[in-house]
């Protein structure tokens, strides 16, 4: 599947962020640290197989198919209006199993975000850029105001590309920045939503949360597109 670019945006609320992947010990240092980091990976890589080959059991939008030298044939992953709710939870528990592998505290996903990130996926599409700013200037936050969330925003990570959103997901988790977005300790609610364009093309956003923290928000940290 084709990968065109990611990014995200993480913002830093007051007091420590606990959201380390890596051993907080020095344990005659280097060694232990490989080790751990190593486990880690293994955990994702296995979590996110295990999601794949869910996706492609339980049917629903289309998959790729294999041709007969064994490479994937040519194919676009459709998404129908059917799909919604399962992409969604498949998200959901994606996120989830890679958040507990890591030590973090699972995410629910909340239907105000999803309001916020399906507008700024399509908004996306419209400018044809993948960046966290609305055609009219807005941020990430102004988006969750819009919609009425009351709590702070942790983090956004977005998506230009042609993979499903399990593909996506694995994606970010390879990348330090959005995988700092995902794993954040702080993170209590999620939103995630997409807009396809005819040619297959999909716009992601997802959305990360703090439900019980009002007004911390000490300041954003873009990361450049990637």
């Amino acid at each position: 599947m084709m990968h065109l670019s990611r990014s995200a945006i993480k913002l830093t609320l007051f007091g420590p962020l606990q959201a380390d992947v890596g051993l907080k010990r020095d344990v005659r240092a280097g060694k232990a640290k490989e080790i751990d980091k190593g486990a880690n990976m293994l955990r994702r890589s296995f979590i996110l197989g295990s999601l794949a080959f869910g996706l492609a059991a339980c049917g629903g939008a289309q998959l790729a198919t294999i041709g007969p030298d064994g490479l994937p044939l040519a194919q676009v992953y459709r998404i129908g209006p059917q799909d919604a709710d399962d992409i969604q939870f498949r998200m959901l528990d994606g996120l989830n199993a890679l958040r507990g592998a890591a030590g973090a505290p699972t995410v629910q996903l909340n239907a105000q975000l999803n309001a916020a990130a399906a507008t700024h996926s399509r908004d996306m599409s419209v400018q044809n850029r993948p960046w966290h700013f609305g055609s009219d200037g807005s941020s990430p936050i102004d988006r969750l105001r819009r919609v009425g969330y009351n709590g702070s925003l942790t983090g956004e990570t977005i998506s230009e590309t042609y993979e499903t959103e399990i593909e996506t997901l694995g994606a970010w988790m390879r990348e330090p920045n959005t995988r700092a977005v995902l794993l954040d300790n702080n993170a209590t609610e999620m939103g995630i939503a997409w807009f396809q364009e005819g040619n297959g093309k999909i716009w992601w956003t997802l959305v990360l949360a703090n439900a019980n923290r009002r007004g911390t928000i000490a300041q954003e940290n873009p990361v450049p597109l990637q």
